[in-house]
């Protein structure tokens, strides 16, 4: 077996089921898990007929790179939604349709991260945000690299300082994993700090992975979060070189068992990962193709999804607040919150009490110079509909009076 398996942690939610074990709740009120970030609103319908009139596509072996027409609608929606100039994104050298997020950020790392020739010689690093999400760690030990952990914790309004990062770590980085807006906190990295990660990549040669698989869930009534693409345009680095962002219909759209999503950006680098996807086999089906395209040419369900969310927001934070300190994300459809103690016995009572499932902070992250910044904070997800997050924030509040 390959040695690097053995590196591998437990995943958070078998931590979850774990701390849960043995305990029946004591309330017949049904059970509301907060714990995973899997959307429960509708489908969009558009994508769904689409699905329904496309299945004689099964008959056909698909293309890794896709079909064109899905490279292209996918161009066009990133030229729509960070501001790119008309033909800048493109579709056959720039873009690349994946299996969803999770598979190509796992996956990414295997493709180019270059192990030393000398086995001696210290293990290449892979640099993601404290707390993270864990398939960024997984693929750094697969891909036969170390995890450096930079903190995104409180101190910091949970944003990364990548200036703080000292220079013999950028030395020996090959990859840096980005994630705005941020899972768990929902922080969205601003345009000074892309541009100063940025200028370090150019200067260590370090390839940049940005996920921003909750781009698209904020609030209409403030700015939409800048993408790193974004960013680089406006810096007049056309050509994205380092950068490669990912992103995914399970989030803006509800489809998580669509598993699709792209990822666009440096074309030298998408040439080669291309080539490692053609051996990996992991080519989307026709139907889940043309659903796609009609997923990213309509944005009527993404606003709707996010009045979803606005709405959520704002009965929840009303009932939580008086007994926790909660404040809305800049994105996504996380509350991050430090309930004041140890959060696994937090979540563990909750479950026992309320039949309310929460993620512990501590599973979303690591000890690093003592410091845990995942500890005291809690993860909970209103991916659930709206009277039931209702009801999990009333029962949460009973449980703490």
């Amino acid at each position: 077996m390959n040695p690097d398996l053995a590196r591998l942690y437990p995943y958070p939610f078998e931590k979850l089921a774990e701390l849960k074990a043995g305990i029946t709740p004591a309330t017949m009120a049904k059970h509301i898990a907060l714990s995973i970030g899997e959307p429960q609103h509708e489908p969009p319908a558009v994508a769904m007929s689409t699905m329904a009139q496309s299945l004689d596509g099964l008959a056909r072996y698909p293309l890794t790179r896709g079909e064109r027409s899905l490279r292209v609608a996918i161009a066009d929606w990133l030229t729509r939604r960070f501001r790119l100039d008309a033909g800048q994104m493109d579709p056959d050298r720039q873009v690349l349709p994946v299996a969803g997020t999770r598979e190509a950020l796992f996956s990414f790392a295997q493709a180019v991260i270059a192990r030393p020739d000398d086995p001696s010689a210290p293990r290449p690093l892979v640099l993601m945000p404290n707390p993270f999400y864990q398939i960024y760690e997984g693929a750094a030990f697969l891909a036969g690299a170390e995890p450096y952990y930079y903190p995104t914790d409180a101190a910091n309004g949970f944003l990364p300082d990548f200036a703080a990062i000292p220079e013999e770590i950028w030395a020996r980085a090959q990859l840096i994993y980005v994630c705005s807006p941020g899972n768990p906190s929902g922080a969205v990295i601003d345009r000074s700090r892309y541009q100063t990660l940025l200028a370090l990549a150019d200067r260590h040669d370090v390839l940049i992975a940005a996920d921003e698989c909750y781009s698209e869930i904020f609030d209409d009534r403030g700015e939409a979060p800048a993408g790193l693409l974004e960013i680089a345009h406006e810096l007049g680095r056309n050509d994205f070189r380092r950068i490669v962002v990912f992103h995914s219909l399970s989030k803006r759209s509800n489809l998580p068992g669509l598993r699709s999503g792209f990822v666009a950006g440096d074309a030298t680098i998408l040439a080669q990962y291309l080539r490692y996807r053609t051996y990996q086999g992991c080519a989307l089906s026709l139907p889940v193709q043309m659903t796609s395209i009609a997923a990213w040419n309509d944005e009527a369900h993404v606003q709707e999804n996010r009045r979803h969310y606005r709405q959520k927001f704002d009965a929840v934070l009303d009932i939580l607040a008086p007994v926790l300190p909660v404040q809305r994300p800049d994105a996504g459809f996380y509350l991050w919150t430090n309930v004041g103690g140890d959060e696994r016995e937090f979540c563990r009572g909750l479950f026992a009490e309320q039949n309310v499932t929460a993620l512990p902070g501590r599973y979303l992250s690591r000890i690093v110079d003592g410091v845990d910044p995942g500890a005291g904070f809690v993860r909970m997800a209103l991916v659930a509909e709206l009277a039931d997050c209702i009801d999990a924030a009333e029962r949460i509040r009973a449980f703490l009076r």
